[in-house]
């Protein structure tokens, strides 16, 4: 029975590529339900499996782990364009085994989503979990964030593998607690920034010992809740770190993490963290050093994660920004950039995004610095425009433009610096509205 299952699943997976699809999820549905939802079960892994898992910076952390290793020359399976809940993996898995589901490589290293981790673990024998942080995100599909938490939670209870957690986010350390016995437990963090803050700037989720109850303190923020923090009462957050990002300078880029030196590409205290967790992993697994200089130093996404567009002769920053967190991340680069700045922001509500758009009022708009104007576009133009207004910006300042390449062009009318934060589904539209208007205008990706 199993071999039939394979083979159909295999058969579509062929199908799919023959009409030039993706075949990321479909094939994964359908053995998602022929083997009564136990589909990943099916298949036999004897290599190492690193997850990566978290709500922000999956992509990007996944991609270039993937990359330490390839340049070890180890052969490796991962889903690098995303799919990352059971079927997606599934769907991965299928085209890599044979017909009796063994699966060869040296290594897996997979992008998972934080609902579907305790789904995949529990059916593939997991031999590290890196967590990168927590946020609200698509309330609408995930619920509150402690519903993921508590899962997550619960399969680290029987977890004895690598657990390598922010260990300055409240909300991923407190899973390092989750086993008593699990003595692979490791811990990334960062020394303060120049930017940090002494007391919370934005929206923030983790205020309170997940333990005790007591309200936690705070030495700095760096970010949200990202920060150095301890339960006065129980001792929380008291620990030794596996390795800490240090010397940080974001106009270099530069950041010291065990003795190295290394100089990121993207400018934020946000990609120093991944990062590090980046160096973390290569330290575990004992990575040559020039590999780990090499792959951090020179390692960028695409795919409109901070992605650089010239508009003619002015330079355009590209982020996906699906919850709160993402974007204030993205205003911070932009504010702590000198200068003056124009935004667009383009928010849809289609049902990847999540329907619920509520959360950008916890975005931090009040933050802007020298932000001469904003442009909005998307099925939510006139929400975020409002949103915007509301935070006391100038509506004099706000063009509202539904159509994407409407109001790229109006982005591109004027000089200076330019940012744009698109969520979920608008995110490669917007790249494809820049992308032509570059063309046309000249400039195009960078």
């Amino acid at each position: 029975m199993k071999r039939l299952q394979i083979l159909i699943g295999k058969i579509i997976v062929k199908l799919l590529r023959l009409m030039h699809r993706n075949a990321g999820n479909l094939p994964g549905i359908v053995l998602w339900h022929l083997s009564r939802h136990k589909a990943v079960s099916m298949f036999k892994v004897d290599c190492p499996i690193i997850a990566i898992t978290g709500t922000n910076g999956k992509t990007s952390v996944t991609n270039c782990i993937a990359q330490l290793f390839e340049k070890s020359g180890k052969k490796l399976i991962i889903n690098r364009e995303g799919n990352n809940l059971d079927t997606g993996i599934c769907s991965l898995l299928l085209r890599h085994c044979d017909m009796k589901g063994r699966v060869k490589a040296d290594l897996l290293v997979l992008e998972t989503d934080e609902s579907h981790v305790p789904v995949v673990y529990s059916q593939l024998k997991l031999d590290t979990l890196v967590v990168l942080d927590f946020f609200r995100d698509q309330l609408d599909r995930n619920g509150e964030m402690e519903t993921l938490i508590q899962k997550i939670n619960g399969f680290c209870k029987t977890f004895d593998g690598n657990l390598i957690l922010n260990g300055d986010d409240p909300n991923t350390a407190r899973l390092g607690k989750a086993n008593p016995n699990n003595k692979n437990v490791k811990y990334f963090t960062a020394e303060r920034y120049q930017f940090a803050t002494d007391t919370i700037f934005e929206a923030s989720e983790g205020r309170f010992c997940p333990f005790c109850g007591e309200t936690l303190t705070y030495d700095y923020y760096q970010y949200s809740h990202i920060g150095k923090f301890r339960c006065p009462k129980c001792g929380f957050g008291d620990y030794e770190p596996y390795i800490t990002a240090s010397n940080i300078d974001l106009e270099k880029p530069v950041f010291t993490a065990d003795g190295h030196t290394y100089s990121p590409r993207l400018n934020s205290i946000y990609n120093v963290y991944n990062m590090t967790a980046v160096a973390a992993v290569a330290k575990l697994y004992g990575i040559d050093q020039k590999i780990t200089d090499e792959v951090i130093s020179k390692y960028t996404v695409k795919n409109g994660r901070m992605e650089n567009f010239m508009l003619g002769d002015r330079k355009a920053t590209l982020n996906l920004a699906k919850n709160p967190v993402g974007a204030n991340m993205t205003l911070r680069v932009m504010n702590e950039m000198n200068g003056e700045k124009e935004l667009l922001f383009v928010l849809n509500d289609n049902v990847a995004d999540g329907l619920d758009v509520s959360w950008i009022w916890d975005i931090n708009f009040s933050i802007f610095e020298r932000v001469t104007r904003v442009v909005t576009s998307g099925t939510r133009a006139y929400d975020i425009a409002v949103r915007i207004k509301c935070s006391g910006y100038d509506p004099a300042k706000i063009v509202v433009k539904p159509d994407l390449d409407e109001a790229v062009a109006e982005l591109a009318r004027t000089e200076g610096r330019k940012f744009v934060i698109a969520n979920y589904t608008a995110v490669q539209p917007t790249r494809a509205a820049l992308k032509h208007y570059g063309e046309k205008h000249g400039g195009g990706s960078k």
